[in-house]
């Protein structure tokens, strides 16, 4: 193939997260990957449904797991709350920067402080979770808690996105419970 489409190509797949860029600028696999072969993380995610299915069952908010690829924060594994009269559609395989939205901020509150970091994260860091509010999608709100397993490296984040009101602290200590949980299990 001709180099420029083959760059237009290489582009496309970039676009759409099936490829990303090291440091290098080399090419390897994007997180979007996760969504074609739902082979991301197959230990995290296995464990994490059933997780999930307790939170959404229980806060009757949508319920998902993120994983830190890069310099995003990636969905993985998302969980509808079944009962719900109405709840917020999410999809695996959104992608924002690590640094906008409760899940991003619950990746970096899981690990070790650095310097210029949000105020956001360090206020998580000391609550145990994040919450953000139309950062990621306007008009929603997300509360999310980093999933730290025993050996206290930072494996995602539980999350839920709801719109309206809430007892924000009642849910925060929820989503931190599920997020202890399963990161002892891992």
């Amino acid at each position: 193939m001709h180099r420029s489409i083959t760059y237009r190509m290489l582009r496309t797949l970039e676009d759409h997260g099936l490829l990303a860029r090291d440091s290098q600028g080399r090419y390897q696999p994007g997180a979007g990957l996760a969504v074609l072969a739902g082979r991301f993380t197959p230990a995290l995610r296995a464990r994490a449904g059933r997780h999930l299915l307790h939170l959404a069952v229980a806060t009757d908010k949508t319920a998902f797991l993120v994983v830190r690829h890069g310099d995003e924060a990636v969905a993985v594994e998302v969980v509808e709350p079944p009962a719900a009269t109405a709840h917020v559609s999410y999809r695996p395989g959104l992608r924002h920067p690590v640094e906008l939205g409760a899940p991003g901020l619950a990746l970096l509150a899981g690990e070790p402080p650095r310097p210029q970091e949000r105020p956001e994260v360090t206020t998580a860091r000391t609550l145990g979770w994040a919450y953000t509010e139309s950062e990621v999608i306007m008009g929603f709100r997300a509360v999310s808690a980093p999933v730290i397993d025993n050996s206290g490296v930072c494996r995602g984040a539980i999350s839920v996105v709801y719109a309206g009101p809430t007892d924000l602290d009642a849910l925060g200590d929820v989503v931190c419970r599920h997020a202890r949980e399963l990161g002892a299990e891992l």
